[in-house]
């Protein structure tokens, strides 16, 4: 894994280790009022205002809307945590303020257990980041945010952060484990998301039932003891459609991928995903790129050496987590999530924070570009109408687990209001079904087979689902995934003790390298 060490074309200009161009201090934890000030100080740059927004999330009320849904007003004013603080979030985006169909949406949330701060501190510099790579005109920054809209919330958790900062260090100069890692109800907010893995389990068992999108918004916002700050992101994960997505952590080095809960309820067992590979590739789009994860190192716990998978793990295969807010998105939302646990100090003096920037820096880059890997479109009617919720179904034409024949994968996505629509997928061949209804109310199936090739800094590959040209189109479409199912079986038998995802990885990490990007 030599060639993981050569991340540094990235960086912009700037002096990385103690302030950035714009004085930022790197070297320091930043309390509730520095953070929101850093933000603004952001927002209001000269050279970033036109790219970025700061907003707050809102209060997670549900109310009766004039229709008779439930739902939420835009008027509604920002949520506040348990002891009133705003969960600040600052957008970079060539049009803030608004979702626009093909530019997929991309979030980072960092202090979600207050105690755990290394992510908090890793956004404020990546915002600088950003503002200060699109001023010096750097390729990858421009491009991630021309095609990208981010969304950086240093902190989930900001009670939780005050009340750690205040304890004290002990001997070692560490910080008390738990103090500050709940919100100031006491509650753990990764274990206060609705449990939507029991229901997905219960449906796996009945071999019936849905496997996206579990509840309505209804039925998620009845649930007992949701927390505040829960519900501010809940209500953001309904009103944003995200595509991927990270929390960061601290108390381990490692990324850690879907499910966090088991299905038999034991403390630990492997938790399997219908998208576990892409997922495996995710984490591993972070680890490899990390100045130590995925390398030989003291591990923070003897007994997990994450090292020797490349410092990723499944979730429920460490320990399982029921309620948190990583299989949350992948469960009731389009959004793919993994959880980065940053380093075994949970609050690591100031003074270690240069080194951990520079350690996280390419990573939070690179697992950014892979907003763009996989295929998008939009789905929509014979007159042009866009169609929402439009059921997306993915069948892989050479599944290497199943003697490569094709295998459905068990994970739609849906639509989003404008038709617009994005499915996260390694490189392979697959054919991509459309459900919907037209305006007699019949149903109508679409399918398309498409090669995908991921490459860097390049879009997803674009597959639309237009009636008006469907039955013009449907003798090709079949003849063209005939062919492309024969061609996948025969590559994937010929390279079927081959075929590794690490490799699939450093392949895209070499396309990088031929194309300068790094």
């Amino acid at each position: 894994m030599n060639r993981f060490s050569f991340w540094l074309a990235l960086l912009p200009t700037c002096a990385i280790f103690i302030l950035n161009c714009r004085g930022f201090d790197i070297a320091k934890h930043h309390n509730y009022e520095e953070l929101q000030e850093e933000m603004r100080l952001v927002s209001e740059d000269e050279n970033c205002k036109d790219i970025t927004r700061l907003y707050d999330l809102k209060e997670g009320k549900l109310t009766t809307l004039p229709d008779g849904r439930k739902g939420f007003h835009e008027t509604d004013p920002p949520g506040l945590t348990v002891q009133g603080r705003k969960l600040t979030v600052i957008e970079f985006s060539k049009y803030p303020g608004k979702h626009t169909p093909g530019i997929p949406e991309f979030k980072y949330i960092g202090n979600m257990h207050g105690n755990e701060v290394d992510g908090r501190e890793l956004l404020l510099r990546l915002m600088w980041y950003l503002c200060d790579g699109y001023k010096s005109g750097n390729k990858t920054i421009m491009w991630l945010l021309e095609n990208t809209r981010i969304h950086l919330m240093p902190s989930m958790n900001p009670d939780g952060w005050e009340e750690a900062n205040k304890g004290p260090r002990n001997e070692k100069g560490e910080k008390d484990w738990l103090n500050g890692r709940a919100n100031a109800n006491g509650v753990d907010l990764n274990r206060n998301f609705p449990n939507l893995n029991k229901i997905m389990y219960g449906y796996e068992m009945e071999k019936y039932g849905r496997n996206n999108h579990l509840e309505k918004l209804s039925q998620a916002f009845s649930t007992s003891d949701l927390q505040p700050e829960t519900k501010m992101v809940m209500r953001w994960l309904f009103e944003v459609p995200f595509v991927l997505s990270a929390n960061m952590h601290n108390g381990a080095l490692v990324a850690n991928y879907p499910y966090d809960a088991t299905r038999s309820g034991k403390q630990q067992e492997y938790a399997k995903s219908p998208d576990d590979e892409l997922f495996q590739y995710l984490a591993r789009c972070y680890s490899i790129p990390h100045g130590e994860m995925a390398k030989n190192h003291t591990p923070c716990d003897k007994n997990e050496d994450f090292s020797k998978h490349d410092g990723i793990t499944n979730g429920g295969d460490w320990y399982s987590v029921p309620g948190g807010m990583q299989d949350y998105n992948y469960l009731e939302t389009n959004c793919f999530e993994i959880t980065l646990e940053l380093g075994c100090d949970k609050f690591p003096p100031a003074t270690e924070l240069p080194e951990i920037w520079d350690e996280n820096k390419n990573s939070l880059i690179f697992f950014m570009m892979q907003t763009h890997i996989g295929v998008k479109g939009t789905v929509q009617l014979s007159d042009g109408i866009p169609v929402p919720n439009a059921e997306i179904m993915l069948y892989n034409l050479a599944d290497i687990d199943n003697n490569c024949q094709e295998t459905y994968i068990n994970h739609d996505v849906i639509s989003n209001k404008d038709g617009d629509y994005y499915r996260l997928l390694k490189d392979g061949i697959y054919r991509i079904g459309v459900e919907i209804y037209d305006r007699e109310n019949n149903i109508i199936q679409i399918s398309k087979c498409v090669v995908v090739k991921n490459k860097p800094l390049h879009e997803a590959q674009v597959v639309d689902f237009d009636l008006s040209i469907f039955y013009q189109e449907k003798a090709k479409t079949e003849n063209d995934c005939a062919l492309l199912n024969q061609q996948a079986q025969q590559t994937c038998l010929k390279n079927l003790d081959q075929i590794q995802l690490k490799r699939l990885f450093e392949e895209f990490y070499e396309d990088l390298q031929e194309e300068r990007v790094l």
